[in-house]
């Protein structure tokens, strides 16, 4: 059932790209983050975080393909996102953010592998008592706001540190 969600994802991390390019020279000249193309980038970014609590058993209604296109969720949905747009952004971070970002992807890399574990330990919970055991899905959370902690910063969209804590 993911699969078209997942196609369409793919359609809009592509877009998203683009964005982050675009928006990587108007960082440059001005300090500031488009806002439009800010507001892409987070619908996009709260659309992934639909899909993938969609995809990690973590909701029951399937995630619409609608996508809106500003940083504070309209709670329209169980699974809520919002990314605070930026008044100004360092020039000079640009050039090097996605080297500063390389530490957190090793970490998410060894989290990831034991998230894998708890999804499948998870998948069967959910399976025989409908729920998650909150423990896991609570470290499930953590490292997925982790990984979109960590696009953020490497999408421009913010010059905070993503840090290594899954909190």
């Amino acid at each position: 059932m993911a699969i078209p969600l997942y196609a369409y994802m793919i359609l809009l991390s592509i877009a998203v790209s683009v964005v982050t390019f675009i928006a990587w020279w108007a960082i440059l000249f001005t300090g500031k983050y488009p806002e439009s193309m800010f507001g892409f980038a987070a619908g996009v970014m709260r659309y992934q975080w639909r899909v993938l609590t969609f995809y990690y058993y973590m909701r029951e209604p399937y995630p619409t393909f609608t996508l809106v296109s500003t940083t504070a969720d309209p709670r329209d949905d169980p699974a809520t996102f919002s990314i605070p747009y930026p008044e100004k952004l360092s020039r000079g971070l640009i050039f090097v953010k996605w080297l500063l970002v390389i530490p957190v992807s090793f970490v998410l890399m060894v989290l990831g592998i034991g998230a894998f574990v708890v999804m499948v330990i998870g998948f069967f919970a959910v399976l025989f008592t409908g729920k998650w055991p909150e423990g896991m899905r609570k470290y499930m959370i953590g490292v997925v706001r982790l990984g979109f902690r960590a696009n953020a910063y490497s999408n421009l969209m913010t010059d905070v540190y993503p840090g290594f804590s899954t909190q």
